[in-house]
């Protein structure tokens, strides 16, 4: 799952950061509202959740909000403020926040409201993701592969082998293209290695096919790839 931060606090943005890593989230965090909002504008389908502070360079958090609901975008956003008055609370949920929660605060806390806000959301990804015989839970980075008898057999990934590979069983046989998965696997600002794509996909398509399930990930020239699913089909 990928997060918009939006901080301008530089040691309460980069402890959430770290956090929100550490829980498996790929996260973009940027310190003034109005680079959010050009993230927002590049791709806001990519994200998944989004917190903003209410009091930020540039663009504030409320107008942050505000453009995004104004343009009919549903994305859960957390508000952070240190403002706790009750005519603020309805402010900030009036302009769109989905949840409130003012500082100081504790990271379980933060964790547990995000938790919330995927459970409400239509956005939310259910704890495992089924396409053919493959599926993915979420809880442990682990993909199963179902044999005819019933049996999982289990497919350990790292958390990039895992996104990548969420990416395409939500794309079944639809041709992605390599600047698709960078973004999806990659944060706007990470530094980006040409051949990164090609080597995960390398990686994943190893390990797989170790397990044998070879041919799930074709190359398309000058395209990009795409994902079979009935090629996992046969039993182990």
């Amino acid at each position: 799952m990928k997060v918009l931060l939006v901080e301008d606090e530089p040691d309460l943005g980069s402890s959430i950061k770290l956090k929100l890593s550490k829980e498996r989230y790929i996260v973009d965090w940027v310190l003034d509202g109005t680079e959010a909002w050009r993230y927002l504008e590049y791709d806001e389908a990519e994200y998944t959740l989004a917190i903003f502070d209410w009091l930020l360079p540039g663009i504030s958090g409320l107008e942050l909000l505000r453009r995004l609901r104004v343009r009919g975008k549903s994305l859960p956003v957390l508000l952070l403020t240190a403002r706790d008055s009750m005519a603020d609370k309805v402010a900030g949920l009036d302009a769109g926040a989905d949840d409130y929660l003012v500082k100081p605060f504790g990271m379980a806390e933060l964790l547990a409201r995000l938790r919330a806000l995927q459970r409400r959301s239509p956005q939310f990804q259910p704890p495992q993701l089924r396409v053919g015989n493959l599926m993915l839970d979420y809880g442990s980075c682990t993909v199963f592969r179902q044999q005819l008898n019933g049996d999982g057999h289990a497919i350990y990934l790292t958390k990039k082998e895992f996104h990548l590979l969420e990416y395409f069983m939500k794309r079944p046989n639809q041709i992605v293209t390599r600047e698709q998965l960078l973004s999806h696997l990659y944060t706007l600002n990470a530094e980006r290695v040409s051949n990164v794509v090609a080597a995960q996909i390398r990686l994943l398509r190893r390990k797989l096919s170790e397990h044998g399930c070879d041919g799930l990930i074709e190359t398309v020239p000058s395209m990009g790839y795409r994902f079979h699913p009935s090629n996992a089909d046969s039993t182990i």
